[in-house]
């Protein structure tokens, strides 16, 4: 399923966020959002997902107007991954994941939803939380609820998957993990994958394209090889670095060498 951005405009009361944005990611792409905080790239993922509605452009998938869209039609589309998962007493691994059932069931078919189904189980096979199917939500790790909120978005059974910082609050080796899984996930089920990630060698490393937001349009667009410069550095995160290829992915690192004073660079918080 491909997602068309035409000419996108966003503000949060006087403040404008994002201006005039065009873009295009075909079905099947791992597409990096990033920049720095309050450029935009969470907003962005929330109008692509229908969760806030432009103040002027539109969003295609697949060529049809979001906003024609019902909510439960968008999430027959479209699975996302939100940066945290709200407390939820009492309830299971299983009983959460069961809920991403509710797009394709509707209400009736969940009112008579058995405890465990085939699509349910699956899920949390392929998030690797099988084992944790018991478990109540708040008696996990931070990497476990990440797998889990995977397992989620799996159980939705759609063809997009939005991720807003899915490694967020994670230490560098659940970091890797959920980027790891996310990446298996996308090729086992065919998925388009569109991340909000902050970390600009980990979006180098798991994304074949990185799209670079700053001043509220897209600085940069392409392969990480060609996005990923020294220029990029001082332009859109305002520090002073060098680029060298990883020896063992061969993908760009990033080493930062100092910070800029940059009046240009965004100050607001608004991701």
């Amino acid at each position: 399923m491909s997602i068309e951005v035409r000419d996108l405009t966003f503000s949060y009361g006087r403040r404008d966020v994002l201006s005039g944005v065009d873009l295009t990611i075909g079905s099947g792409e791992f597409v990096a959002f990033v920049g720095v905080n309050g450029c935009g790239k969470s907003t962005l993922l929330k109008l692509m997902a229908g969760l806030l509605s432009p103040d002027a452009g539109t969003v295609l998938l697949d060529g049809t107007p979001l906003a024609s869209l019902s909510r439960r039609a968008v999430a027959r589309r479209m699975a996302v991954l939100h940066q945290s998962l709200p407390p939820v007493p009492g309830l299971t691994v299983r009983q959460l994941v069961l809920q991403g059932r509710y797009p394709s069931r509707g209400p009736l078919g969940m009112l008579w939803a058995p405890d465990r189904d085939q699509r349910t189980e699956e899920a949390l096979e392929l998030a690797g939380v099988a084992h944790l199917a018991d478990r109540l939500l708040d008696t996990l790790s931070g990497g476990e609820r990440q797998r889990t909120r995977l397992a989620l978005a799996v159980a939705q059974e759609t063809d997009v998957l939005l991720l807003d910082e899915p490694t967020a609050h994670l230490d560098v080796r659940h970091q890797l993990e959920v980027l790891t899984l996310v990446r298996e996930l996308r090729a086992a089920k065919g998925l388009t994958v569109v991340a909000v990630l902050h970390q600009l060698d980990h979006a180098a490393r798991f994304a074949e394209r990185i799209v670079a937001l700053r001043d509220g349009g897209v600085h940069a667009d392409g392969p990480p090889a060609r996005v990923v410069t020294p220029d990029l550095l001082a332009q859109v995160f305002a520090v002073a670095g060098r680029v060298v290829p990883d020896e063992v992915h061969g993908t760009p690192r990033c080493l930062i060498d100092h910070p800029l004073r940059s009046p240009t660079v965004a100050e607001h918080h608004f991701t």
